[in-house]
């Protein structure tokens, strides 16, 4: 590549070169590309793009890199963070792309990705949604749509991963750091209610890893949707500990006691409604099993919020614009309980004897 890694300051980058393409493709539809078009001249001019979206911190924004296009707006708006997969597709890439062409730009701008994901690790192993911190609820430890799950994920590929051998013993070192870290914060977080381990809430207090609210309408609560995704972490361990194997127990139990049977949602159309269309529950004994997505942290029922923060009990006492503008049921745990957790169960015995 015969670009220049830019300085902080710089608004541009020199010789790079520009596709002709409208409609952008997504980070991740690179990494499916066939092993050599990573050595292509597309793919170091792609690789040049992405990198002149990397934060002055070292992470990347969301919902803005455009692979196909540099970046020429001010670098003071790139906001790096780790929400809806940023930083970590990105840096996927270029290690991809280094693999194939030893490209020192590929490497450089992934050294300064990972320094800026292991600088925003808190001490007690969680991670934040955005680094540097705010003042708002991204400044808790996020699990809220798998955001700290992607993470941990990430630094284990790179400890481990022989994709990741250009990266140093030392910063590979402290990617393992970083993993068990991240996993002893998990088994902290899983909330305990009446003497019993239950499972997570969508985000944990920074500092007393108490359950937190992020967004008006998502109280604090036992989550039915990220759990899942934390539960499979855990259940990835190659040897996973006895406290580990008991998180994942209560976790499985707690869905199972949780599910919620006999009902499906169905859209309907309504013209008196605001876009013509609504949303209602069904009674159906035939309904695949569902969890909502927060159960209050008191009796461990379903829990339903609009805007105004004021928690429901029931999906019809919701207004409109949040009856149809959020997943509140889904089918998250039911492939985890019939099939991943039973082969889980089968692989670790030794630890039930």
């Amino acid at each position: 590549m015969k670009t220049l890694f830019f300085l902080p300051q710089c608004r541009c980058i020199f010789g790079l070169l520009f596709l002709p393409i409208t409609v952008f493709a997504q980070i991740g539809e690179y990494l499916k590309k066939p092993d050599p078009w990573y050595s292509s001249k597309e793919a170091l001019t792609i690789a040049g793009n992405v990198i002149s979206y990397q934060s002055d911190l070292g992470g990347w924004p969301k919902n803005t890199v455009k692979p196909t296009q540099v970046y020429r707006g001010s670098r003071k708006d790139l906001r790096p963070t780790f929400d809806n997969g940023a930083t970590m597709d990105e840096m996927r890439l270029l290690a991809r792309i280094h693999q194939a062409t030893r490209d020192r730009d590929c490497a450089t701008a992934f050294q300064r990705g990972l320094h800026y994901i292991l600088k925003a690790q808190y001490p007690n192993g969680g991670w934040p949604q955005s680094f540097p911190l705010s003042t708002q609820y991204h400044r808790h430890i996020t699990f809220n749509d798998g955001s700290m799950v992607r993470v941990m994920m990430f630094v284990r590929e790179v400890s481990t991963d022989r994709l990741y051998s250009f990266v140093s013993l030392r910063d590979r070192d402290q990617a393992a750091r970083a993993w068990e870290k991240g996993i002893d914060c998990i088994l902290r977080c899983q909330i305990r209610l009446n003497g019993q381990l239950t499972v997570w809430c969508a985000q944990h207090d920074e500092i007393t890893l108490a359950p937190r609210k992020a967004r008006s309408y998502e109280l604090p609560s036992l989550s039915g949707s990220e759990s899942v995704g934390i539960t499979r972490l855990l259940m990835s361990i190659e040897k996973p500990r006895p406290e580990v194997a008991r998180a994942v127990d209560a976790a499985i139990a707690w869905f199972e006691r949780s599910a919620i049977r006999g009902i499906r949602i169905q859209r309907i159309d309504d013209p008196k409604a605001p876009r013509g269309r609504d949303h209602i529950i069904v009674r159906d004994p035939k309904a695949r099993p569902l969890w909502a997505r927060f159960y209050d942290l008191k009796n461990q029922q379903p829990m339903f919020c609009d805007r105004d923060g004021i928690p429901k009990r029931n999906f019809s006492d919701l207004g409109y614009e949040r009856r149809n503008g959020y997943a509140w049921y889904g089918n998250w745990a039911q492939n985890l309980l019939e099939k991943e957790y039973p082969r889980w169960q089968k692989k670790h015995a030794r630890l039930r004897r």
